[in-house]
């Protein structure tokens, strides 16, 4: 291959590697959204996935079962964020600034008290790369996609499964419908509370993977800063995929593609400093962009006091 060739291979296979956990995240938002509660909780989930994913695999020597770990955690965080919003019918920004605060703190706490190190667990086994001799034949494609993680895979199914859900099933059709008008979905006597609860907890479990992958297939360690904002771009990759998990999968790429770019210009003449703003920027270009285009569910963020059936 040309040298351009070369380095717009290795380009696209780092903005694919990048985009995955934005992805995961932005799928997470899409669900709770769907259902009508605001999820800003995602940075939190995503770091305490990361954490538990690694705890996890250093507690058992095995990656995927630390994968469990993180998505048992996501769970959690999930069903709490649930019975805040949903029973509790608590404020839904404050309940996920609360959580991306109160994960924060207990990360840093869990870290020092289980490794006994400040910021940062030891090296864990991550999960090794998928290598796909077969496809390495194929022109441009087969660089880019035979030595990618399983992670990548397995989210490239779960944005498939989510649309099928979303758009062809009976019960993904009654989600969005919750989302855009309780009353009318609870005088059609849907379980507004049973779905609600399900796609929050869907939620957690999504943003946690997205941690998980960020500790595991590509870090291979635990850091107290390494969702580094993510759960906030995911929610800009929602906005701008317009609630759609295709759409999100797209806007997720764009912003991966955007830190791809900030490290392969790292060294140059440009002071690193403005090289680390590239992908926020890239976030608030879309987000302004995207914000007179796209319309969200209408009940989302906004607390239901109706008599709801369960």
């Amino acid at each position: 291959m040309a040298e351009w060739q070369v380095v717009l291979v290795s380009l696209v296979a780092s903005a694919i590697r990048m985009s995955v956990p934005i992805i995961l995240a932005g799928l997470g938002g899409t669900f709770s959204e769907r259902a009508g509660i605001a999820n800003i909780g995602l940075e939190g989930m995503m770091l305490m996935g990361a954490f538990a994913g690694t705890a996890g695999a250093y507690l058992t020597n095995n990656p995927w079962l630390g994968v469990l770990f993180g998505l048992l955690a996501g769970a959690l965080l999930g069903l709490l964020l649930a019975v805040l919003t949903v029973t509790f019918k608590a404020n839904q920004m404050v309940t996920g600034i609360g959580i991306n605060t109160f994960i924060q703190g207990l990360t840093a706490v869990l870290t020092s008290t289980v490794w006994g190190t400040k910021g940062y667990s030891p090296t864990v086994e991550g999960i090794p790369v998928l290598h796909l001799t077969w496809l390495e034949k194929v022109p441009f494609l087969g660089p880019i996609l035979s030595q990618q993680s399983p992670l990548v895979w397995l989210t490239l199914l779960v944005v498939g499964i989510s649309w099928v859900f979303f758009f062809k099933t009976k019960t993904g059709l009654r989600v969005r419908a919750l989302g855009e008008n309780p009353d009318a979905a609870n005088a059609a006597g849907l379980p507004v509370d049973r779905l609600r609860y399900g796609c929050v907890i869907i939620s957690g479990m999504l943003a946690a993977a997205g941690g998980v992958y960020l500790s595991l297939a590509r870090a291979n360690l635990f850091s107290i800063k390494i969702s580094g904002g993510r759960g906030f771009i995911a929610l800009a990759a929602n906005t701008f995929g317009n609630w759609n998990p295709i759409g999100v999968m797209g806007a997720g790429f764009v912003f991966g593609l955007g830190e791809a770019v900030q490290i392969q210009i790292l060294g140059g003449q440009i002071p690193p400093q403005f090289i680390g703003m590239l992908p926020y920027l890239i976030t608030i270009a879309a987000v302004c962009g995207a914000v007179h285009k796209v319309r969200p569910p209408a009940a989302a963020g906004k607390q239901y006091e109706g008599t709801i059936t369960t």
